[in-house]
């Protein structure tokens, strides 16, 4: 099922509806600033490991998750003062952070050596869901089963749509993947650029 939400006001009662099927064990696909994400909630296993089933990936292979802010995110990772600086002044933005993960992290999220990738997109509809859910929103981009990244709403009904509760339609999005870095003892190493300029972080 697709429903539209205006990607610059959000309507509360529509983020509602995408809360209660989040609330209740379901995935959901949802825009981004980058590209259109599958979701779940991050205290949910089952909807975690239909994930991983959708994505036809290993359990494990931890997904990356969607913070609303800043304060959130320091609840769930351990944010250095050099790392705090980064992220404030990059975030909201197209990229992924590697810290390393808080014990308010679920194991299934972390990797082996308990880190956590945390975004925080420039995304109304995002915000607005994790706001409203009250926690983290499990993100991985919507991609086909060859790994190709889905463009919009109807090509994920079209070949996921069986799969997935629901689709939230916000309109196009940018197409480009965040870029990843880790912060991970103040040593940032880019995992893969894209969005988001990485000049910076080079050796």
């Amino acid at each position: 099922m697709i429903i539209e939400i205006n990607p610059d006001n959000p309507q509360p009662r529509l983020i509602k509806r995408v809360v209660e099927v989040l609330e209740g064990g379901g995935v959901v696909a949802y825009p981004t600033d980058t590209v259109y994400g599958l979701g779940c909630d991050i205290f949910n296993k089952k909807a975690i490991q239909r994930v991983h089933q959708i994505k036809r990936q290993p359990d494990a292979k931890p997904f990356s998750f969607i913070c609303p802010d800043l304060k959130e995110l320091s609840h769930y990772a351990r944010v250095t003062n050099y790392a705090y600086k980064t992220l404030r002044r990059l975030l909201p933005g197209p990229y992924t952070f590697v810290l390393e993960g808080s014990r308010e992290v679920p194991k299934m999220m972390l990797t082996r050596r308990k880190t956590a990738g945390i975004r925080v997109p420039d995304h109304p509809i995002c915000q607005a869901i994790t706001q409203a859910l009250g926690h983290p929103l499990l993100s991985t981009s919507a991609t086909d089963h060859e790994g190709r990244i889905l463009k919009d709403a109807w090509e994920i009904e079209e070949l996921l749509g069986k799969q997935i509760d629901l689709i939230v339609d916000g309109g196009p999005v940018s197409g480009l993947p965040s870029s990843v870095v880790s912060l991970v003892d103040d040593i940032p190493e880019v995992l893969r650029e894209g969005a988001g300029p990485v000049e910076e972080f080079r050796a």
